[in-house]
């Protein structure tokens, strides 16, 4: 509890609070911070606007581009009509009333209601373009965000939370579709209609013009401040959002054990008294900041539109201007002032995009720390000799060593048990094999090739990986058994089933192997996932096979049937074998011992009995059965 505190300072502690229906607790009283990796990697980003952020954004737009010049074309007759408008008010008052002329008149309205018409129709057309642009770029940019994610390496997920990753692939490209959708070409259409206004202004009366045009100075200061303060609000929610999901999607993998430990009303308060308020206080603070600026523009618009109306119409009375000239002129001043109001939507859309376009561009941007090498070639088909060659390796973030000084030759088809104490490096062996990493010194050879100098997905799909943590995919069994090899056909899915003991129970479920296992085969229990884990990956018929811990999952009279099918199917593959069960260790052809690191013993499992060293002293305490 001590250590969950310090993560969530602010949570309550056990007992607070009163009782009544559901547990309550006492909201805190202190100010709520986010964890200090939400604060650096969320709300440090950028310098507002970045071009950098915009070309790269704007790349993929590119593609469309006829399709924008279009919407783009729409847009500016949608703001000439609407600029036109006005005018036609002027000749109808001026030309129509005053003048008691019904054909000019008619001729006003009819020429209002067409440009009317002709901006809803234009304007029409526009939206349904830059709707249709915004799903394809967004589409476009989910499936380059998601290839990144497959190629990145397992350094970068161990970093990173789930939740943040969602963030980045959904909200902040949610935030861009918007802008792209509804911002892009409003932010071009409000400055093209502000330039015609101001033109059309200054040719009707210079001097009622620069009257409008005084208010000016302090909408420029306004603005700037706006902007200064709304770029670190729109920071602090988009690391909320992320924050928010982080925690969510921790929860939600690790219902079983809440509910387990009957913490969901605690959690409940936990949230909402944190994450939750969090979100929350900064959401209000940016749209406190967002609220501020429209009324700023309303009652400089008032005060200039009062000026106008002062000013002209004292100009009226002395006959120097016409009322409808008056009119026409304070209808502009409105429609000055709506691209203005607009743009400061605008602005809060781009402040806001701008803040998910930068985490978009940094996952885009993101190297995986294990790479091919510019002139990597696939490897051949392997016998499967392994050696490891004074092999070190230490996490980036970490220096202390985690492998050191490693030798370690395997012949082709020898199956190698590594054992040894929790931490002592059996894992990260394997996983530098599986070149998941890369040594920090030393190399690794497959067959006399250097892993670095071979591509890494030739060498996986000659190699078959069971983690200890079975993983399966939403869909049916048979499909996450073909998930290695997708060429199989039935019969070899249930040989693989069979080989490993998985049948029986497979045919068994309600539509046997056609049975929908759930997202991370939450339908099927442990064992059974593992198994099925198995036949997928001995239906990729590997030629190195890892077991990391594989049968800890799995009941003795189980282990026993996967013990004899494995037996088999070792015969022709090298095998590494991770494993605290004396029964899995006693078939190995070798049995590795692995301390701090290093290895510190080898031979079968009757030698290194017989020694007395490292080995019997696991045997004797944490082996027998």
């Amino acid at each position: 509890m001590n250590a969950e505190r310090r993560l969530h300072p602010t949570l309550p502690r056990q007992g607070e609070g009163k009782t009544a229906g559901f547990l309550r607790f006492r909201r805190p009283k202190t100010a709520i911070t986010p964890p200090a990796f939400i604060t650096r990697a969320e709300e440090d980003y950028g310098k507002g606007y970045d071009p950098r952020v915009v070309r790269r954004l704007a790349a993929y737009a590119r593609p469309y581009l006829p399709r924008l010049l279009l919407a783009a074309f729409l847009m500016f007759c949608a703001s000439a009509a609407s600029v036109a408008g006005p005018y036609f008010v002027k000749i109808a008052i001026d030309e129509g009333l005053t003048a008691r002329s019904y054909e000019a008149l008619l001729y006003a309205v009819l020429a209002y209601l067409a440009v009317t018409l002709v901006q809803w129709v234009c304007t029409y057309v526009r939206i349904n373009i830059m709707a249709w642009v915004g799903q394809a770029v967004i589409y476009d940019l989910r499936t380059a965000l998601f290839d990144r994610l497959q190629r990145l390496s397992l350094g970068f997920f161990s970093r990173y939370s789930v939740g943040r990753v969602i963030t980045r692939v959904i909200n902040d490209v949610e935030t861009l579709r918007d802008f792209l959708t509804w911002a892009v070409l409003a932010i071009a259409r409000n400055l093209f209609t502000l330039a015609l206004i101001v033109a059309v202004m200054l040719d009707m009366n210079a001097r009622l013009a620069l009257l409008t045009f005084s208010v000016l100075p302090f909408m420029a200061l306004a603005t700037v401040l706006f902007r200064r303060l709304s770029r670190r609000a729109y920071r602090k929610v988009r690391a909320a959002v992320s924050w928010v999901n982080t925690v969510l999607a921790e929860n939600v993998n690790g219902v079983r054990v809440v509910q387990a430990f009957s913490r969901q009303a605690y959690n409940r308060q936990a949230f909402a008294d944190t994450v939750n308020r969090y979100h929350l206080e900064r959401s209000v603070a940016a749209a406190r900041i967002a609220a501020s600026f429209n009324p700023v523009v309303d009652v400089l618009n008032a005060v200039a539109a009062a000026l106008v109306i002062w000013v002209g119409g004292s100009a009226v009375l002395g006959e120097r201007i016409t009322a409808g000239g008056l009119v026409a002129f304070t209808l502009y001043i409105d429609r000055f002032f709506e691209p203005i109001h607009d743009l400061s939507r605008r602005f809060t859309a781009l402040q806001n995009t701008l803040a998910g376009g930068e985490r978009i561009i940094g996952l885009l941007d993101m190297e995986a720390e294990v790479n091919d090498a510019p002139a990597a070639q696939d490897i051949p088909p392997i016998a499967g000799e392994v050696r490891f060659e004074r092999v070190s390796f230490h996490y980036p973030d970490d220096a202390q060593p985690v492998l050191s000084d490693v030798d370690l030759a395997v012949r082709p088809g020898e199956t190698v048990a590594l054992v040894g104490r929790t931490g002592a490096g059996k894992t990260t062996l394997v996983k530098l094999l599986g070149r998941f990493h890369d040594p920090t010194a030393g190399r690794i050879l497959v067959d006399g090739h250097d892993l670095r100098e071979i591509t890494q997905g030739s060498l996986r799909r000659q190699m078959g990986i069971v983690p200890q943590e079975p993983f399966l995919f939403n869909g049916t069994v048979r499909e996450n058994i073909l998930f290695g090899r997708l060429d199989a056909g039935d019969a070899e899915v249930t040989a693989a089933a069979e080989a490993v003991g998985a049948h029986g129970f497979i045919v068994n479920l309600k539509e046997g192997y056609r049975t929908s296992v759930e997202e991370g085969g939450v339908m099927l229990s442990v064992g059974q996932r593992q198994l099925i884990s198995f036949a997928r990956a001995l239906l990729a018929d590997p030629r190195i096979l890892i077991l990391d811990e594989a049968t800890s999952s799995v009941d003795t009279q189980t282990e026993q049937v996967i013990q004899r099918a494995l037996a088999r199917l070792f015969a022709g593959r090298t095998s590494f074998v991770i494993a605290h069960r004396l029964s899995t260790i006693v078939n190995a052809d070798r049995v590795v011992v692995i301390e701090d690191g290093r290895i510190v013993e080898q031979g079968t499992h009757t030698e290194l009995l017989a020694k007395g060293g490292m080995y019997h002293r696991l045997y004797t305490t944490g082996f027998q059965e």
